[in-house]
């Protein structure tokens, strides 16, 4: 599994993930996942859209993030699951605990909104 970061324009942190996020992808990237996101107040949005694959290893590193995120005052979002994936987040429930989105610009805009609304 690799996971590459950039910045965008409006302030977003934008944290694309690449390949399966099983208990091998998971171990390859929770580290780094957790450097980037848990460790100081950001705008987050993780583009999924290239993850083909999602474990119950691959939820808990979202979920313990996305509420560490939280707890510092920032969001986090997914951003344009694949539909099998998209399928898994919505039966484990965890589209009610991180907000998904179609597609980047849309986690953008809404995270946005949310950090404006503070």
């Amino acid at each position: 599994m690799d996971l590459r970061s950039e910045q965008l324009a409006d302030g977003v942190e934008k944290i694309s993930l690449v390949g399966r996020m099983d208990s091998i992808g998971g171990h390859d990237i929770d580290m780094r996942f957790a450097a980037l996101v848990a460790t100081r107040k950001l705008l987050a949005v993780v583009d999924m859209s290239e993850v083909s694959f999602l474990a119950s290893i691959g939820i808990r590193t979202l979920v313990i993030n996305a509420r560490a995120q939280s707890s510092r005052g920032g969001v986090m979002a997914l951003a344009n699951p694949q539909p099998l994936v998209a399928e898994v987040l919505k039966m484990a429930g965890i589209d009610t605990i991180i907000p998904v989105y179609p597609d980047v610009d849309t986690a953008c805009s809404a995270l946005m909104a949310a950090a404006e609304s503070r």
